[in-house]
């Protein structure tokens, strides 16, 4: 208990020292947390600090990332870093970032500090153990008791119940105190449990600083069967430290020179010491099937198939090809026909219902611990969990999102439906990659690609049957595109991509009867954009372009050719942007294409403008 004692004052005084050092960061948050983290560390969590990606560790998310002070200070603790890199937080350079970053340090799994996250992505990660590599890890999660009010949260508690996961801890630091004053349940511990108790959790309430407490309710935790738990633990912030415990105004505070000595004086002054941390045990995966050949499903040119159909059919074929391929959906899955994926393999298929936050979350909880993982709903809904596909990116993570339900093509049942905002969304995400086939083969080839892509990876697939113009066996490079009618006569340039190609198609046939020839660009790769082919087909008439696509106006395939032509110099360049402008509304999907000035008739005479 005394060793206890000392670790926990260790980890205070760290807390302070870096963050007075870097003269910034949140010294008080993390002091209220560091008796729970100090009998962790030294009795509970199981990790091998010389192999941060051992299957079986412990997985410890910062949920509240702002405390990280105290998880570097754990790290350090651990003999995982030095105390001269302990005191670089918070400098350009530094691997000890303001809020946890794993693009740079090996033992954080995923970025936090957008509050709500940690939680379902623990969720993933325990999902990942329980039911995909079969292994006892536990996945224990840090939770400030403000970002309880973060309805992600609240997605995990349900998911995380329905799926039984009795090996996911959530330690709940509730100090009262957020960034602007109290938080709305304060220290009550029981509304906090009876919430949980109400999603179906184990919840224990304790005092956050009895180290006795504390030991007893890790056991009670890791003796739960078929339930997850909360440990309610009512804590002090900035305890320690007399002058600021359990005042306003202290957070993200860090304290000056003369404070500093003051609480270190306060604390027994500065130690040293470093715990030996249990290892896992010496368990690995579970041992996936057999991989099969690659069978891609082939569709016969001339006959008609929805994307989103050629979308589920390729997953089975690549989840044969590839038995680490998980899936996940958010209660449509008849529609984006990840049920196809569900039935071959029910074993890697997870239902996170109407939960988008949580189905993004759980993909990347999946994704770090090194599972191919493709994540399906309408694009429309996609846009809820926008933060969350941002934290992707800084968590480095891997995750294939497949977006159906594209724009106003998808008729009657209106615009609460149509992903309009989807392109723009994507296309913003750093690094990600963005692709929209057009017919049923394209889709194929690009689903067999998109899941080896680096990154955010979003595919999109339209709801209506589309005419099938590529054969079987077409190769359609990502960053490339596919010039589907060319002649040295042509006039101007339409470049489409999806339900729009088709439309432009229509022009073209239209147009050649009166004998006006137009060449049609198919820019399946919406980022990255291929430049050489928009280019040359400037160059080859005279600068006039069309774009065309079922996209707000705003930020989706005409910015990405826009953007193309940035630094480019080609006289005479002009382009005509045709993308949704005006609200649309239920209808069948050719008048709505019309009505928005995207079909065949308003490309025929945005052609005969430019000439």
């Amino acid at each position: 208990m005394n060793d206890w004692k000392e670790l926990a004052a260790q980890l205070r005084i760290d807390s302070i020292r870096c963050t007075t050092r870097a003269g910034s960061g949140h010294p008080t948050s993390a002091m209220s947390a560091a008796d729970l983290m100090a009998v962790l560390l030294s009795k509970y969590l199981r990790y091998d600090w010389a192999d941060p990606a051992a299957p079986n560790n412990d997985r410890l998310i910062f949920s509240k990332g702002h405390a990280c002070p105290l998880l570097y200070a754990m790290y350090k603790a651990a003999g995982a870093i030095t105390d001269d890199e302990l005191t670089t937080l918070r400098e350009f350079g530094s691997r000890l970032q303001g809020h946890p970053n794993p693009h740079v340090l090996p033992y954080v799994d995923v970025a936090t500090g957008s509050l709500g996250q940690g939680l379902p992505i623990g969720v993933g990660m325990a999902i990942n153990g329980r039911y995909v590599d079969k292994l006892p890890y536990r996945t224990w999660v840090l939770l400030g008791d403000s970002e309880m009010a973060e309805g992600s949260n609240w997605e995990a508690f349900d998911k995380a119940q329905y799926y039984k996961l009795d090996r996911l801890i959530g330690i709940l630091d509730m100090n009262r105190l957020g960034q602007r004053g109290p938080t709305d349940l304060g220290w009550d511990a029981a509304d906090y449990a009876a919430r949980a108790r109400s999603f179906g959790w184990r919840a224990i309430e304790l005092d956050g600083h009895d180290l006795e407490a504390i030991d007893r309710a890790y056991a009670e935790a890791l003796a739960a069967k078929d339930k997850p738990t909360l440990l309610v633990a009512k804590t002090i912030k900035g305890k320690g430290y007399s002058a600021v415990e359990n005042k306003d105004g202290w957070h993200g505070k860090a304290f000056d020179e003369d404070q500093a000595r003051e609480a270190i004086a306060e604390l027994g002054g500065e130690r040293s010491s470093t715990v030996s941390t249990a290892r896992p045990e010496a368990a690995r995966p579970a041992v996936p099937p057999d991989a099969k050949p690659l069978e891609l499903p082939a569709y016969k040119v001339g006959g008609e198939e929805a994307t989103r159909k050629a979308y589920g059919d390729a997953l089975v074929a690549v989840g044969a090809h590839r038995p680490d391929l998980v899936a996940l959906d958010g209660e449509v899955s008849n529609s984006t026909h990840t049920d196809e994926f569900k039935k071959a393999y029910p074993d890697r298929f997870f239902e996170m219902f109407i939960a988008e936050q949580q189905l993004v979350s759980a993909s990347v909880g999946l994704a770090v611990l090194g599972k191919r993982v493709v994540a399906s709903t309408f694009a429309a809904f996609f846009t809820r969990a926008l933060d969350q596909i941002r934290m992707a990116s800084l968590s480095n993570a891997t995750i294939h999102l497949v977006g159906s339900h594209c724009g106003v093509s998808i008729g009657q049942d209106g615009p609460s439906q149509m992903g309009l905002e989807d392109l723009a969304m994507m296309r913003a995400v750093c690094g990600s990659t963005v692709l929209y086939p057009c017919d049923a083969n394209q889709t194929a080839v690009l689903v067999d690609a998109m899941v080896d892509l680096p990154g955010i990876t979003f595919l999109r697939t339209t709801r209506e049957k589309t005419p099938i113009i590529y054969p079987p066996g077409e190769q359609f490079p990502v960053g490339g595109s596919r010039v589907v009618k060319r002649s040295d006569e042509d006039q101007v340039a339409v470049i489409a991509a999806g339900v729009t190609l088709h439309e432009a198609l229509k022009a073209h046939e239209s147009l050649k009867s009166e004998g006006v020839l137009i060449r049609v660009v198919d820019a399946y790769s919406v980022k990255p954009i291929d430049r050489e082919t928009p280019h040359q087909a400037a160059r080859d008439t005279d600068g006039r372009l069309v774009v065309v696509e079922d996209h707000w106006f705003e930020g989706g395939l005409g910015d990405a050719v826009l953007d193309a032509f940035a630094g480019a110099r080609i006289d005479g360049l002009d382009v005509v942007k045709l993308a949704v402008r005006d609200m649309p509304g239920s209808g069948e999907p050719a008048k709505l294409l019309h009505a928005a000035g995207i079909d065949a008739d308003c490309i025929i005479k945005a052609v005969k403008s430019l000439l």
